[in-house]
């Protein structure tokens, strides 16, 4: 192997890695020292060295009585760590811009918090009409499109607190608000990963929306594309939209395939 092709990758550290990753998606919560070593391909001495290391620092824990291994609340410090310095615009930017001269439309970024969802990221493509939506802007959470995204991937639980609200904006004013139409909708956005609002808010302007998943898979915000396109070009826009969100939720610590747990049910 020459030089330039030299990767300095450390085996008890790789090794360690993937432990821990495992123990991350395996769906059991414990496994033995058997399993995990069954499972990495590792002698049991060497697992053993390994896991009491990351014992050591908290990484790993050990249940005294069924000598199983498991995650430990070390991890919680170091993923805190990293979400306090999570910048949500940082990381939304790139993919606005990519997904705007796409689509030839107007790609934002909002953030659920009480009720609204925040602007806190947007970029707008070479279209005809201009649209100014400005940093900062507030939408109330179950407005339009992106309402509809919202509600079709969280749990029964929390859509059904959100469908309580006194004031639903799915359809616009209140008042027009359809019930059976909504639930459409939502199922139609289960299966295609995006919601769909073609003039009905805002005439001769189509909006589609997905959610933004992080940690968990819990849903922190949502992309909206806005332009003039037409109908024809929803499903494939739509489709680069969910790709688009897929790739945003993955860089904020998110399992898209599990975030997206309903599409297609």
């Amino acid at each position: 192997m020459g030089k330039s092709e030299y990767i300095p990758i450390v085996p008890a550290v790789e090794q360690s890695c993937r432990i821990l990753l495992y123990l991350r998606d395996n769906t059991r919560f414990k496994m033995s020292l058997t399993e995990i070593c069954r499972e990495m391909g590792i002698h049991k001495s060497k697992g053993y060295s390994i896991l009491f290391t990351l014992e050591l620092f908290g990484f790993i824990e050990k249940d005294p009585h069924t000598k199983a291994y498991s995650l430990g609340p070390g991890l919680i410090g170091l993923s805190r760590r990293v979400l306090e310095n999570l910048d949500f615009r940082k990381i939304a930017e790139p993919f606005l811009k990519n997904l705007a001269e796409e689509t030839h439309s107007t790609a934002l970024f909002g953030l659920i918090n009480s009720g609204q969802v925040f602007i806190i990221a947007k970029y707008e493509g070479d279209h005809d009409i201009g649209l100014t939506i400005r940093l900062g802007h507030r939408f109330h959470i179950t407005a339009g499109a992106h309402g509809k995204a919202i509600a079709a991937f969280l749990s029964e639980e929390e859509r059904a607190i959100l469908l309580k609200k006194e004031k639903k904006y799915f359809h616009g004013e209140p008042a027009r608000l359809d019930f059976d139409r909504l639930h459409s909708e939502i199922e139609e956005c289960r299966k295609m990963g995006f919601a769909k609002d073609m003039g009905k808010l805002s005439p001769g302007i189509n909006a589609l929306s997905t959610p933004v998943f992080a940690q968990n898979q819990k849903i922190v915000g949502c992309l909206i594309l806005m332009g003039t396109f037409s109908e024809n070009v929803s499903s494939q826009y739509g489709l680069s939209l969910v790709n688009t969100g897929r790739q945003i939720s993955e860089k904020l610590g998110a399992d898209p395939d599990a975030g997206y747990r309903k599409m297609g049910s």
